[in-house]
């Protein structure tokens, strides 16, 4: 090879793995954090965790990402260490559709349906495909499928491009030489393992291998270690991943090694043992990218058989060599937003969305208590009200660190308006706590000053009470589930809200100047009132959100102009019903 063969060597390796992680983030993308749901949910028994893993590698096109996703679950409590084992055997043999995919380079024949199987003719047609639905795709699903078509282009065009590059070395004294060298499986197995590692993907590694065993001049028995060692070197992903992570997560990513290295040990031990004495023929083959996949995937299998029956076992070796550290930090709610889950966002988003639900249901309860203390006082439940404030605000500063995070990853659209909805929400959920506080104080009030509010102050105090727990309940139904029919409730019920609180003021002032009333109960309902009025309008913030959001746009001032326009007999079939339900 000269000098610039060299340099179209490492150009077609760039487009090789360009190409591979943009179908992988294309391939992440269409999911939309689906697979990585299942995964964390779906791993009841041994074997169905094994066809998880499979089929979301399969999908995703990467062992390393499955693995890392395993890592973090078990870094957040959501999996344990035994689930994730028989996932990673399903993701071993998950991985090798790829090499699968790259051996259709090797097709060779003159017919008009062999030749258009091969990249070279197929993967313009996709790449040409590709790039008009990238580019005028409206839909984020269209895009992402034009994305996954262009990634495999780019990856094949890169492959082809090794491919010639390389083509050189057959009349090349001193690769052959070194070929003999990796004939020797230590060092076949060394070298794989440390390009692997390099790169950081078994795919990738198998891939660059099948381009130069086009060449011809690769035969088996160098080929052979060479893969044996690139599934040990797959590993240093999740491995580095772990590092800043609990025992456990590190206790995967050892299961992982253990389970890649026992594998290769006994498949290389029997095997050379059995060439040893039966001298196999097809060894000084020349290895093709069929043969290649071939060796990959029947080792996967192989191992995966040997292996399936001892996971108890490789779960023990693990844990007696990771041991639990004294006084290591327990997961704790947070504990999902796991940085680790940025590389998947659609996953990430899923996880910060049911963190942000866990907030605004501490939140609803801390408000229905804090309305509840007015008539009966309990300095327990008070007590707990703060705690509660307490912890919304460490949620609210968490989950908001996260979504930013999270926003400057690749989003799709869907995921973009998503984050921005959840950053807008969160502030409203957290500012009906504080209310929540507020309205504590006023029953310690009351409770301490031992006063008492008029029969009629009583009845209308209970009366927008009520609206407003209607009201909260209704925005956190909207909020948990994404139920846009529940949100355009709310507006209407704001709007009778601020009536009654409108109204209730009058009447107050009517019984002061009565005699009926006294200055000092009229600033504790007013402190009340204003909190209830605000309450409301944060749920009205919140369902204007998800509506607003959900129409591509957020004009909070527009949709409240134009809700009983556009919405007209909807909306005041809603007002008319809440307006009967809380009548003075």
């Amino acid at each position: 090879m000269d000098f610039f063969s060299i340099l179209t060597l490492i150009g077609g390796l760039s487009l090789f793995l360009y190409g591979m992680n943009e179908m992988g983030d294309g391939l992440k993308k269409l999911s939309g954090g689906k697979l990585e749901k299942i995964l964390s949910n779906l791993t009841s028994t041994k074997f169905k965790a094994f066809f998880l893993g499979f089929v979301v590698t399969a999908i995703i096109q990467s062992s390393s990402a499955t693995t890392v996703m395993l890592v973090g679950f078990v870094n957040a409590g959501i999996m344990r260490l035994g689930q994730t084992l028989s996932i990673i055997m399903g993701a071993n043999i998950g991985t090798t559709v790829t090499s699968w995919l790259l051996s259709l380079s090797g097709i060779s024949g003159d017919s008009f349906f062999v030749r258009i199987f091969k990249p070279e003719s197929f993967t313009p047609i996709l790449a040409a495909i590709g790039i008009i639905m990238t580019m005028v795709a409206h839909s984020d699903k269209k895009k992402d499928i034009g994305t996954i078509l262009l990634g495999f282009a780019i990856l094949m065009f890169g492959m082809e491009t090794m491919s010639g590059s390389m083509s050189g070395l057959k009349e090349s004294p001193s690769f052959a030489k070194m070929l003999i060298m990796f004939q020797n499986p230590i060092m076949g197995i060394l070298s794989g393992t440390i390009l692997t590692a390099i790169i950081q993907s078994s795919s990738a590694s198998v891939g660059i291998l099948q381009a130069l065993a086009q060449t011809g001049i690769i035969p088996v028995s160098t080929a052979l270690p060479i893969i044996l060692g690139q599934n040990i070197g797959t590993t240093i992903t999740p491995i580095l991943s772990s590092i800043n992570g609990n025992t456990d997560s590190k206790r995967v990513a050892l299961a992982c090694l253990y389970i890649k290295m026992i594998g290769v040990v006994i498949v290389s031990v029997v095997f050379y043992l059995l060439h040893a004495t039966m001298n196999f023929a097809f060894m000084e083959m020349t290895a093709s990218p069929f043969n290649i996949a071939v060796i990959h995937t029947l080792f996967n299998i192989i191992s995966t058989i040997i292996l399936m029956p001892f996971c108890s076992l490789i779960e023990k070796l693990t844990i007696m060599s990771v041991r639990t550290k004294k006084n290591e930090k327990k997961n704790d709610a947070f504990s999902p937003l796991d940085e680790r889950f940025l590389s998947i966002p659609s996953f990430a988003l899923e996880t910060c969305r049911r963190l942000v639900s866990e907030m605004a249901a501490i939140t609803k309860k801390s408000l229905i208590d804090s309305i509840s203390l007015i008539e009966n006082y309990d300095e327990e439940l008070a007590s707990q009200i703060n705690t509660n404030e307490d912890e919304i605000d460490v949620y609210e500063d968490k989950a908001s660190t996260y979504l930013l995070k999270i926003s400057e990853q690749a989003l799709s659209q869907n995921d973009s308006r998503e984050v921005s909805q959840l950053l807008h929400v969160i502030g409203d959920v957290e500012r009906i706590s504080d209310h929540s506080v507020n309205i504590l104080a006023a029953a310690r009030e009351i409770n301490q000053k031992n006063v008492v509010f008029s029969t009629e102050a009583q009845h209308e105090i209970l009366t927008i009470a009520n609206a407003v727990r209607e009201i909260l309940s209704l925005a956190v139904e909207a909020l948990v589930n994404e139920d846009l029919n529940v949100a355009k409730k709310i507006e209407p019920l704001e709007q009778i809200i601020d009536k009654l609180n409108h109204k209730i003021r009058k009447n107050h002032i009517s019984r002061l100047r009565e005699g009926g009333c006294t200055i000092e109960l009229g600033f504790i309902l007013s402190d009340i009132l204003t909190n209830f009025e605000r309450v409301a309008d944060h749920c009205s913030n919140i369902a204007v959100c998800l509506l607003e959001i959900d129409n591509n746009s957020f004009e909070t001032h527009e949709y409240l102009n134009n809700v009983k326009e556009t919405g007209a007999n909807e909306f005041f079939e809603y007002y008319d019903m809440y307006k009967k339900r809380y009548t003075l």
